[in-house]
């Protein structure tokens, strides 16, 4: 291992790039736990801040994870998000069957709260209503991957098992649909990329400066009224998202547009 003080990359930029090359070849597999700092920086011949700078960077790209007191680790775990929430409901209204093998999902409160300024322009409400609100966590074996939340008006939901503390045997939306009395029928979904809270940060474990993205799920009835808002929130760089679809046959237009230039 060696770096070369001439090139135009830092220092900590080469450590990085072959700390992940190493990682690509299989020398440390996801969950194995990295050399210490120190050790890393007599192989490559820094100072232990240089070797820092590297896993702080590798940390923010998603591919190490550093537990307090026990030492820095590959993380095994990348979050594929197939077709945003469709999953949710899978090809005949359910999950999907390997969703619940890799991931786990626990409900960590269920109440009254203020709406966000996206879920209250959802439901057509004043910022801050007060909404009932069903947050979550899902886990995999080595790190949390999302934190969520579903949003109710109480109007619905009063008196129904929506407001329990309690985790249903099914999907959300199959005990909303039965709570509720009305069928889901359509949905919007939103994808942005943003900097984490700080609750974020601290609850999914990673550094304030990781980027994340961020869900806003949007469920109506065949009236368009929304019946659900959900929000969920995954750390950018373990997370990717994959969208597939058909590509329509070329077709022959009879008339095209004498006027219509393609550049």
């Amino acid at each position: 291992m060696q770096i070369n003080p001439g090139a135009a990359e830092c220092p900590h930029r080469q450590i990085a790039a072959q700390l992940k090359a190493q990682i690509r070849r299989g020398d440390w597999g996801p969950g194995e736990r990295l050399p210490s700092i120190p050790a890393i920086a007599e192989m490559f011949g820094v100072a232990k801040q240089t070797v820092q700078r590297a896993v702080d960077q590798l940390r923010v790209e998603g591919i190490l994870i550093t537990k307090p007191g026990s030492g820095t680790y590959v993380r095994g775990t990348r979050r594929r998000l197939n077709r945003l929430s469709r999953g949710r409901y899978g090809g005949f209204r359910g999950y999907h069957t390997d969703l619940a093998a890799r991931y786990r999902q626990q409900l960590v409160a269920v109440g009254r709260s203020p709406a966000p300024p996206e879920v209250a322009d959802a439901f057509g409400v004043p910022d801050g209503t007060e909404l009932l609100c069903r947050r979550h966590l899902v886990r995999t074996e080595d790190s949390p991957v999302e934190v969520g939340a579903s949003w109710f008006l109480p109007a619905d939901t009063a008196g129904t098992t929506l407001e329990r503390a309690e985790a249903f045997g099914r999907p959300l939306y199959q005990e909303a649909e039965e709570a509720i009395g009305r069928r889901y029928a359509t949905a919007t979904d939103t994808i942005t990329a943003r900097q984490p809270s700080r609750e974020e940060s601290e609850t999914l474990q990673i550094r304030p400066d990781t980027p994340v993205l961020h869900l806003l799920h949007v469920a109506y009835d065949a009236h368009r009224k929304p019946i659900e808002v959900a929000q969920a929130t995954w750390p950018g760089p373990v997370t990717t998202l994959t969208e597939e679809y058909q590509i329509p046959a070329p077709t022959t237009d009879p008339d095209p547009d004498p006027g219509l230039v393609l550049g």
